[in-house]
């Protein structure tokens, strides 16, 4: 399952930063998971979910749901 993160974040007014800030994951950690290849066996992990969620004040299965729906390359 690939999930285009950039477009989610973007359309979301976010960045990596902001998320990073408001979620206590360190930059640079979410920074090279955001950004990296995916495959079957690496797309997004519970860490990225929980901080994309944190960033939003969501929970994360409203954050993996919406991304299911709308952001699958």
């Amino acid at each position: 399952m690939r999930i285009d993160v950039k477009h989610y974040l973007t359309v979301h007014n976010l960045t990596i930063y902001q998320v990073s800030k408001r979620s206590g994951y360190g930059y640079t950690t979410l920074h090279k998971s955001f950004n990296k290849p995916q495959s079957s066996s690496t797309s997004l992990n519970l860490r990225d979910l929980d901080a994309l969620a944190q960033a939003q004040h969501k929970r994360m299965w409203e954050v993996l749901k919406e991304l299911e729906e709308h952001y699958l390359e």
